[in-house]
């Protein structure tokens, strides 16, 4: 076997007697962001356009997509699977290509709840990889969404999102009826066991605050945008006090410290996006009107896609309060009173993108770039605002480097060099500075002698 020596391209290698100088900072590690190689995959250019189905979901191709589903597709055609045993939308989900998914769901031939040679299904990649956008619009555009549907292992979508610690995922399939409770077929651990065992509590926090406050109530019609707590703390601020309470108030003013801490549950913060994402909101004015006001998310009740809601009732029984979703069907009910419990921050937040990315047509602005044009199992929260500040202080002016001979290199310059006549330079300005005190002292002394 030829050693690494004779390899002309490695080269000798080093010394048994070199000494290797190790340095303090982290750029050597695997795991450091200098050392993470360059992608070198580039956008291939094709000639031809697509010819079926899966060719013009493998391009990302939204425009021969259309025309393909206009002239009609075969069952062949769409059920046409790779090497891994995944379809054209199942391919769409795992690269993230948010257009090609929002294309899809108007070809009936589409199996959504396919799985491959891995067990996974469309839903179950994009759970995993924290494609929200795309996750929300599979739970409410495309019909007969199984979300619990097992892998091998015995995983389902709601597991594997948070095994990721995809929060937003998982808040969005607890809030559309997925269970909670499912367990897998190997270990028997349930969606929290998991969390914990791999270390995700941001996302155990999310599910704790999901489960004290469980229903989306501010997307009613009942909804009353009222703070409960305020009617209380104004009666305590106004009540009149004794001269020892307010010594204690005082004293207690002066001496707590207000330390930066999280916002309350059920405070004003949570008041504040509650009465903005409500339907009669005094202080924005919605554009658009959640299907089925009577029925709020809620986790553990089965939400249905819009398609399936519109095959049993008209759009305008379901814009009106006529209809609810249930557990097991869709049945009719009057507007009720709901309870007074409360939705915390995180859920609104979820129901509002929810709400937005069914209203918006232009699906592509709400995800990051990198996400919608590669395969990337962590696409980054938001798209980052840069703001441009001008600095006070001046551009420095570059240097005019000096022109080269032709023909000629140029001499390296060391810096002990460069020391030595900086050395040189100072001792000439010295003695040229005391020739010239000697000149100035001799000349007074001619002058005086006259």
């Amino acid at each position: 076997m030829a050693a690494a020596s004779d390899d002309p391209h490695l080269g000798p290698g080093p010394l048994d007697e070199e000494e290797v100088l190790l340095d303090d900072s982290d750029t050597g590690s695997v795991l450091s962001d200098d050392s993470v190689l360059p992608e070198y995959e580039q956008e291939t250019v094709y000639k031809e356009s697509p010819k079926t189905l899966y060719e013009a979901c493998a391009r990302n191709d939204p425009t021969s997509l259309s025309s393909i589903l206009q002239r009609g597709v075969m069952k062949e055609e769409a059920m046409e699977f790779d090497i891994n045993g995944r379809n054209g939308l199942m391919l769409a989900v795992s690269k993230g290509f948010v257009d090609i998914v929002t294309l899809l769901h108007k070809c009936p031939l589409i199996d959504i709840n396919h799985q491959d040679n891995d067990g996974n299904t469309a839903l179950m990649i994009a759970a995993q990889a924290g494609f929200i956008t795309i996750l929300n619009y599979i739970l409410n555009y495309y019909s007969d969404v199984e979300t619990e549907i097992r892998d091998p292992r015995g995983f389902t979508a709601l597991i594997k999102a948070g095994l990721q610690g995809r929060e937003e995922c998982v808040s969005a399939l607890l809030m559309h009826g997925a269970d909670m409770h499912a367990v897998d077929l190997v270990q028997g651990r349930g969606l929290k066991d998991w969390v914990l065992r791999t270390g995700r509590f941001e996302t155990l926090n999310r599910i704790r605050r999901l489960q004290t406050h469980s229903v989306a109530e501010q997307f009613c019609e009942s909804y009353k945008p009222e703070w409960p707590e305020l009617k209380h703390l104004v009666e305590k601020a106004t009540a009149p006090k004794t001269a020892s309470q307010k010594l204690r108030q005082r004293l207690k003013e002066s001496l707590t410290f207000s330390f930066p801490h999280d916002p309350q549950d059920n405070g004003v913060m949570d008041h504040m996006v509650r009465i903005t994402t409500s339907i009669h909101s005094p202080l924005i004015a919605t554009g658009s009107r959640p299907l089925c006001p009577t029925s709020p998310p809620e986790i553990g009740k089965r939400r249905f896609a819009v398609p399936e809601l519109l095959k049993k009732h008209s759009s305008k029984e379901l814009e009106e309060s006529t209809v609810s979703h249930s557990n097991g069907s869709i049945t009719s009910a009057s507007p009720t009173a709901l309870s007074s419990t409360s939705v915390s921050l995180t859920s609104c937040c979820q129901e509002a993108e929810r709400r937005e990315s069914m209203v918006s047509g232009s699906v592509r602005s709400f995800i990051p770039r990198s996400m919608a044009h590669r395969n990337s199992i962590f696409p980054s929260g938001c798209i980052p605002k840069i703001e441009v500040t001008k600095s006070g202080e001046p551009t420095p002016k570059k240097e005019k480097k000096k022109k080269r001979q032709k023909g000629y290199l140029e001499p390296p310059v060391w810096k002990y060099k460069e020391a030595k006549e900086e050395k040189k330079r100072e001792r000439k300005k010295q003695d040229q500075e005391k020739e010239q005190e000697n000149i100035s002292k001799g000349s007074k002394k001619s002058s005086s002698k006259r």
